[in-house]
């Protein structure tokens, strides 16, 4: 029973390390106050020890506290992993290929045009795409033949379905 009561007053360790900031930083537990009130067995057992002993067993910890850091930093590198593997699921790039008509957004995103207020268009065009760079990059140019020099990441861009109510042309 006091063991149970003990086990809800323990510091709580952080998902992606699977230990408190405390051991990461003393090698050890943190001993809390509502503990050495109830005589847990821990401290029960730290009154018994000689001073010398009760130094070397904290020496102990503290070269264990290195191999604790490690397996924090793999655990948080698993967990980047995972968090990364159920993210990239939703994610879905955006490929086009040359002459294919885009939107492109306008940037920065959030700046409004006065006269629209709320109403200001987010995206502009269309352009058509003129190459296609290296990691999802690409040059456009409007329906003029103004071409742009500045490559744009995909994910700026999105397909322009052309209305039957627009000539293009």
């Amino acid at each position: 029973m006091l063991s149970e009561t003990l086990w809800s007053y323990r510091m709580a360790c952080h998902g992606s390390t699977k230990c408190s900031p405390y051991e990461l930083v003393y090698g050890h537990e943190a001993v809390l106050p509502r503990e050495i009130n109830l005589g847990s067995r821990r401290i029960s057992q730290q009154d018994k020890l000689v001073a010398d002993d009760y130094k070397n067993l904290m020496l102990d910890n503290l070269d264990d506290l290195n191999f604790h850091r490690l397996m924090s930093l793999e655990n948080i590198k698993a967990n980047k992993i995972r968090i990364a593997k159920f993210y990239n699921q939703k994610v879905r790039a955006r490929r086009f290929s040359e002459g294919e008509l885009v939107w492109k957004v306008i940037l920065p995103i959030g700046s409004k045009d006065s006269r629209f207020g709320k109403w200001s268009p987010y995206w502009e065009g269309p352009y058509h795409i003129t190459r296609v760079a290296p990691r999802n990059a690409y040059f456009y140019e409007t329906l003029k033949g103004e071409e742009y020099s500045r490559v744009v990441n995909g994910k700026y861009f999105k397909k322009y379905y052309p209305s039957i109510w627009v000539n293009l042309l």
